[in-house]
């Protein structure tokens, strides 16, 4: 029964300690993505630094019969089909919500949202695999409108939580 008592007692510090602790401002996660994104490695995984790069490693990740699926298969069905395998795999180890290299990158062609990169690398890498051409802007271009599309949907679908009207003085 003491044991399960000191057991308690560190359980709670433990947990007390950890929300006394201030939140993550936006001073250290601004310098913690800063750090992330020059990193080659993060949390032992290596971080592809463009879109071939990528590529080199999903064909050294992927093995051969998994690789012949995919690429028989059609180009949307693919990104459909992996976007919570393969694609949740790549938000999570290739750091797409704390920022990488590789976000960085997709960043600078106009994807933002971990969903979009992840399909973007999908669809592209099965194109590469089937010989076809890539189509990074119009691919790049449909992603964007998509996302834009969806954000408005729930926008419009949104419901107001509490309004408030602030009346100007006359003086």
């Amino acid at each position: 029964m003491a044991k399960i008592g000191i057991i308690l007692c560190l359980l709670s510090n433990t947990a007390i300690a950890s929300f006394a602790q201030p939140a993550n401002n936006a001073a250290q996660f601004e310098k913690q993505y800063k750090e992330r994104i020059q990193k080659e490695y993060l949390d032992d995984v290596y971080i592809p630094k463009d879109l071939t790069d990528a590529f080199v490693q999903l064909n050294r990740l992927i093995d051969s019969a998994s690789k012949e699926k995919f690429k028989k298969a059609p180009e949307d069905v693919v990104a459909q089909r992996l976007h919570f395998s393969l694609g949740r795999w790549m938000m999570h180890n290739w750091s797409f919500y704390e920022g990488s290299r590789l976000t960085v990158f997709l960043n600078g062609l106009g994807l933002y949202h971990p969903d979009d990169m992840a399909r973007f690398i999908i669809i592209t890498y099965h194109r590469s695999i089937n010989r076809n051409p890539l189509e990074v802007k119009a691919l790049i271009t449909n992603l964007q409108e998509k996302r834009k599309a969806t954000d408005q949907e729930r926008l419009l679908k949104g419901q107001v939580i509490h309004q408030e009207v602030i009346k100007k003085d006359k003086n």
